[in-house]
């Protein structure tokens, strides 16, 4: 770890790139590798996996080592924090007992309750909106996790019926909106109909996000099988209509499921 460290100081003092950087120019980067990681996950190739995760593991060190450079926090108070938290939000691990009170969490559900009561206590006194513990991130993440902060002050549907009922009152909306052809208003009613749609899958416990993941990673599965036949017939894609991609893309669900 400390050639590591190392390396990333002698980086910022040599490298034209890597000096120009700033904390803020370097966050899409951070962005970008953990998606690489979610992709190689998905992929199930433990050396892609390994591979990535060191790409990300760049990004805390450059940031930690940016940081270093102003005076405010190293890799190793990164690292004493997360411990310290760690410790902290798993006191059914470390502490038997606080003040002489028995901490249980025997499950999955009892761990999670018992993380968000820490969370809680470690922000007693701070005014907050409930909505303000969804952290900025992908779109899909957020709109599911603001839906979930929603619903636990009831501010929620009855049903996954209830819900689907709205994507369909939202799927109306953007019709007229489309038959109206006002751009503006058509992008309104798509956000909202991709809104309504994560609420049904959040009814069903199901993440929106990995759902469109796993989706995007068949899609690349698919379309590079389009490819491969394409080129086993001396063909390039331009050279294919749309009827014979379609056959392709076909043949590609049955192998691929096969």
């Amino acid at each position: 770890m400390q050639q590591l460290l190392a390396i990333m100081q002698k980086l910022r003092r040599e490298c034209p790139w890597d000096r120009q950087q700033t904390p803020l120019s370097l966050t899409p980067y951070a962005i970008e590798e953990a998606y690489e990681v979610e992709q190689a996950i998905q992929q199930g190739d433990p050396a892609e996996i390994c591979e990535e995760l060191g790409d990300l593991l760049l990004q805390v060190i450059f940031q930690a080592e940016m940081h270093a450079e102003q005076g405010l926090f190293d890799f190793q108070d990164v690292v004493a924090v997360l411990t310290q938290k760690l410790i902290r939000r798993h006191p059914h691990v470390f502490q038997a007992q606080v003040d002489d009170v028995d901490i249980q969490a025997d499950d999955v559900a009892q761990v999670k309750a018992l993380w968000q009561q820490i969370k809680q206590q470690e922000r007693a006194g701070q005014a907050q909106s409930l909505l303000s513990a969804v952290k900025a991130g992908p779109a899909l993440m957020q709109a599911q996790a603001l839906q979930q902060q929603a619903a636990k002050v009831g501010f929620d549907f009855a049903s996954v019926a209830d819900a689907y009922g709205k994507l369909e009152e939202e799927l109306g909306e953007l019709q007229q909106a489309m038959q109206a052809q006002q751009s503006d208003e058509i992008r309104e009613e798509l956000g909202d109909c991709l809104f309504s749609l994560i609420n049904v899958g959040r009814k069903m416990d199901i993440s929106s996000e990995q759902a469109l993941l796993a989706t995007v990673a068949k899609f690349r599965q698919r379309f590079a099988y389009i490819e491969q036949q394409a080129a086993a017939q001396q063909k390039t894609l331009q050279q294919l209509d749309l009827f014979e991609m379609d056959q392709l893309w076909d043949q590609a669900k049955q192998q691929l499921k096969a």
